[in-house]
């Protein structure tokens, strides 16, 4: 059996902000983010209310760097930099001038007990009045409809009316080890979870990431101002539109999935037609993306040598 790690010993505070109420905002990679909803959401907070770190983990006792490898940068064959995981939490302001502190980065590998204890101490010592982690996961629902949202807890006062109820056993990640501990402490804890239309679940959603960022208002009173999100979501929804108006197999399977949307407590489902279009469309918007990225990046190319030429 291994010796019980210091809490304390997990962190280093690199500064103590004149914080008042905050709610603690949590998004860990490599936990459930379908579309990258919780990824890009808990980065766009971090932009927005200009969060500066105040606090970092030490990752060698906590993550398995296997699991979690650093990424080397080579330029021109010489290896340049290698960028390592971080755990990091950060203090920043919300649209109202609210208090608002991000606890993101790797979801530790070892020393779960610890590292829970150590995020609760912190959020006893910056008074932390709520917690809320961010997740998204895919479900079958249109693409064409609002992004619903749902929320989990330990505590059942703050589970809104979900649309859909289930008992279900799961691998639990982190934020729900700290909820727990938040919980019992008296502190209170939700989870809120962006659904994914499946079918496009591997690739970027910024619907999921602009839901849970307008979802916040009513889980803990947190304003965000959206900016170019919604822009964004509304160019992949075009781009998604345009891909399925092609088939007329995926289009009759988007308007199966919207029925079953907007009459949500009706029998359910047929999975097959469903899940018949995941692979396919999925893969085929994600090879639409990457020609997209390619020639922008050819422009780019063109433009540079566009300038470096006249420059001569």
């Amino acid at each position: 059996m291994s010796p019980a790690i210091d809490p304390e010993q997990l962190y280093r505070v690199l500064r103590t902000p004149d914080v008042v109420d905050p709610v603690l905002l949590v998004h860990f990679d490599g936990w459930v983010d379908a579309g990258r909803g919780a990824r890009t959401a808990i980065r766009h907070i971090g932009n927005v209310t200009e969060a500066e770190k105040l606090a970092e983990f030490d990752t060698e006792c906590l993550l398995d760097y296997r699991a979690h490898r650093p990424t080397l940068h080579i330029v021109n064959g010489i290896n340049a930099d290698i960028d390592w995981p971080v755990i990091e939490l950060s203090a920043g302001s919300d649209s109202d001038d609210c208090d608002v502190l991000i606890l993101s980065g790797a979801e530790p590998d070892h020393n779960w007990r610890a590292f829970v204890e150590a995020v609760l101490g912190l959020a006893k010592r910056f008074g932390v009045r709520r917690l809320v982690s961010l997740g998204a996961y895919p479900a079958a629902v249109p693409h064409t409809r609002a992004t619903r949202l749902t929320i989990t807890s330990p505590t059942p006062e703050l589970v809104r009316a979900n649309q859909a109820g289930a008992t279900l056993d799961v691998p639990a990640g982190m934020a729900a080890a700290i909820e727990a501990a938040f919980t019992a402490a008296g502190i209170p804890s939700l989870s809120l979870w962006a659904q994914v239309p499946h079918y496009i679940a591997a690739a970027p959603y910024p619907s999921a990431s602009l839901a849970l960022i307008e979802g916040l208002v009513d889980a803990a009173g947190v304003r965000i101002d959206s900016g170019s999100l919604s822009e964004h979501a509304l160019t992949i929804r075009n781009q998604l539109d345009a891909l399925i108006a092609e088939d007329a197999d995926h289009s009759q399977t988007i308007a199966q999935l919207e029925r079953h949307h907007d009459e949500f407590n009706s029998d359910p489902i047929s999975t097959e037609g469903a899940l018949a279009i995941s692979e396919d469309l999925g893969a085929q918007f994600e090879r639409f993306l990457k020609a997209q990225d390619e020639a922008a990046a050819a422009e780019d190319a063109a433009e540079e040598d566009a300038v470096e030429g006249d420059s001569e």
